[in-house]
């Protein structure tokens, strides 16, 4: 049965090395189209992908009022431990959104869930960049909408939810550095429960919507009071999983708000790159990934034919 397989896999060989060297044969005319379909360009020109990204906005702009003003809300409470309210209110926040909003767009709202997705190929890296900047601009809508509602001293005092890495001045925070490896902890964290679950189409079609949502609204809560609790600083509310959340504060208001917050994204941008090389080698028994034509690896292999392949094919 191996040798079987092996001598499959030789004749496979040429087949693939002919179809990489006829398409490079055709020139630099067919590369362009290629490359702009492996990306997804053509999802430019349907109103779906747009009416999408307006949702995306939409519900981040909800989001960020919502969640900051009950997160406010829990730190100024007369609780003896006020920051544990926190990841309740982030739990159920997280769970209401998620179950309206992934059968409309997937339920992203962060950066951080929509680049790994274009990571593993769920959406086009050209639909990322549409929820990445409509998400971005529904956080300075929600910040604006804040604004004009809040008492200025009680979003300075608490500085909008935990946007602020470096503390409020009277109540000192955490270190930078700290600060980032909490963040990237976390959101990896979040990633390997929630993501695992959500992208496994069997396991997702077993436990059915709500009890996914849960899962991934569950590991957010479990990573929000984690990154409290270890740090024991009155300071710091822990991390933002989502660094769209904290954009439109920094540059809107700017100040103590725009310091450190370089964090919240690089922090989710190193624990998608290492999940995602972690997610490739998981086992493949029981687990059926969704979808993954625009996976990051076979887009490099649309647009550009592998040399290993060539070369053993001429060593054959």
């Amino acid at each position: 049965m191996d040798s079987a397989n092996s001598q499959v896999e030789d004749e496979k060989i040429p087949n693939s090395f002919q179809s990489c060297e006829a398409s490079l044969s055709v020139g630099k005319k067919s590369f362009r189209p290629k490359l702009l379909a492996s990306v997804g360009a053509y999802e430019v020109f349907r109103p779906e992908m747009w009416k999408a990204a307006l949702t995306e906005s939409v519900a981040t702009a909800s989001l960020v009022f919502t969640l900051t003003t009950s997160i406010i809300a829990c730190l100024d409470s007369h609780e003896v431990n006020p920051k544990l309210l926190v990841p309740f209110a982030v739990f159920i926040i997280a769970f209401l959104f998620l179950i309206v909003t992934v059968p409309l767009t997937g339920g992203h709202m962060s950066p951080v869930f929509t680049f790994i997705a274009a990571l593993k190929g769920v959406v086009t890296p050209v639909r990322a960049l549409a929820y990445i900047s409509a998400q971005c601009i529904g956080s300075i809508l929600g910040f604006l909408v804040i604004r004009s509602v809040m008492e200025p001293k009680l979003a300075e005092m608490y500085y909008l939810g935990g946007c602020s890495v470096s503390g409020n001045g009277e109540n000192p925070g955490i270190k930078e550095q700290v600060a980032l490896l909490l963040e990237f902890s976390c959101t990896f964290v979040v990633l390997f429960v929630g993501v695992t679950v959500a992208f496994d189409k069997k396991r997702s079609k077993d436990l059915g919507l709500p009890m996914v949502c849960l899962v991934v609204a569950g590991s957010m809560a479990l990573a929000v009071f984690v990154s409290i609790t270890v740090t024991g600083k009155a300071g710091y509310a822990g991390v933002g999983l989502n660094p769209a959340r904290c954009l439109g504060p920094a540059l809107l208001e700017g100040g103590i708000l725009w310091k450190g917050h370089w964090v919240f994204w690089v922090g989710p941008v190193l624990a998608c790159t290492i999940y995602y090389g972690v997610s490739v080698n998981l086992p493949k028994e029981g687990l059926v990934w969704v979808e993954e034509e625009h996976d990051i690896l076979k887009l490099g292999e649309a647009c550009f034919c592998r040399t290993s392949r060539a070369s053993s094919f001429a060593e054959v």
